[in-house]
């Protein structure tokens, strides 16, 4: 069990709400951004692909509060949104400038590497519609309160697209516990996007600033000591040595720092190749740690948004089986599953990921 306590979901409209900026992803295929002749075009964003999962392949009742500048890619985003199932009703439409000068709609180029080419991405998404959002944007007493909200999500990627974004999660998050709804945040740390914000000083004051009103803290192998400070003993500067003992020393100094903490968790992969990954994590809650099973060298077809499945898993894990042992095992299979496609969201349903945990092979069925 955990220290966790989500609100009946008879009183809540939505199990999940997810605050951050939605892109337009451009992916090459199997080819480079920079030759390509074509494009395929999906939706993603640190934030918004863990509320999708969520309600795609765990069918739980999710929306999004974003921003989006009205114009056509702002509407194909939406329309990319609503093919996923994820509720629009808090995404804030913003006049377009005509060009882009003052507000646009974000978009990521992303390659997805293979065999010694590494998975790459270049962002365009300064002055975007979800980076202006303020906290008098929402009503968030409304959301949390009168409509009610039993899980809230969001995270560093948002945190780094303006001085704003800060602000903006902070006041989310306060009207988030006034009502009782539990608080996730992915420290999801990107050097590209707090480049022109003070680089990794600012970031870990922005982080160490929301960490304060974090129940569940998520991050990746370099996440909590890039976003947070917190190095991990025994961890060389190539990530090639990944022992889950030398995680949990990190995982015990973040939790006496931070004691408003009921949930860390953290995935574990380790790059031979950007096709063959080792994929694990482990989770603690209570003063207890519990390992997903750990699956050396899985083959990657894209793994882009395999983080933000693994979070969708574990949320799900927490929020219907209150089981800390069985919402790891879940993340780390979700993400597996995930990263087995193409683009940042989920196309796995939910019998196959509990198969996976199991522990079922790849055998052909008919």
């Amino acid at each position: 069990m955990t220290a966790l306590h989500p609100r009946p979901a008879g009183e809540c409209r939505y199990d999940l709400v997810a605050l951050g900026e939605v892109m337009l992803r451009l992916d090459p295929g199997p080819g480079r951004v920079r030759t390509t002749r074509a494009f395929s075009a999906w939706e993603g964003g640190g934030e918004y692909n863990v509320a999708r999962g969520l309600h795609r392949c765990f069918g739980l009742r999710t929306a999004i509060v974003t921003a989006f500048a009205d114009n056509d890619v702002g509407r194909l985003i939406e329309d990319l949104i609503m093919q996923g199932g994820v509720d629009r009703t808090f995404v804030r439409w913003l006049p377009s400038d005509g060009v882009g000068r003052t507000i646009r709609n974000g978009i990521n180029f992303t390659e997805r590497g293979f065999g010694v080419r590494g998975a790459r991405g270049t962002s365009d998404r300064g002055h975007t519609a979800a980076s202006q959002l303020r906290p008098e944007d929402v009503d968030w007493d409304h959301l949390f309160g009168d409509l009610g909200v039993r899980w809230l999500h969001t995270g560093g990627v948002y945190a780094a697209l303006s001085e704003t974004t800060p602000e903006t999660i902070e006041a989310a998050v306060i009207a988030a516990h006034r009502h009782g709804t539990i608080v996730s945040y992915d420290l999801n740390y990107r050097p590209s996007l707090w480049q022109a914000f003070g680089g990794k000083p600012r970031a870990q004051e922005v982080n160490r600033r929301l960490a304060r009103h974090v129940d569940v803290m998520i991050g990746n192998e370099e996440d909590f000591g890039a976003a947070l400070g917190f190095e991990t003993p025994g961890v060389d500067a190539d990530l090639s040595n990944l022992h889950a003992a030398n995680f949990r020393r990190m995982i015990e100094d973040v939790t006496k720092a931070y004691d408003n903490l009921r949930v860390v968790a953290t995935t574990l992969r380790t790059v031979h190749t950007a096709t063959v990954n080792d994929w694990g994590a482990i989770a603690w809650a209570a003063g207890r740690f519990v390992e997903a099973t750990h699956r050396p060298g899985l083959e990657i077809m894209d793994r882009v948004g395999g983080g933000d499945s693994f979070a969708a898993g574990l949320v799900y894990g927490l929020l219907e089986r209150g089981d800390l042992a069985a919402a790891v095992e879940y993340g780390a299979a979700h993400g597996a599953l995930a990263m087995t496609t193409p683009g940042d969201t989920s196309m796995a349903s939910l019998p196959e990921v509990e198969a996976l945990v199991r522990g079922a092979g790849a055998r052909v069925q008919r």
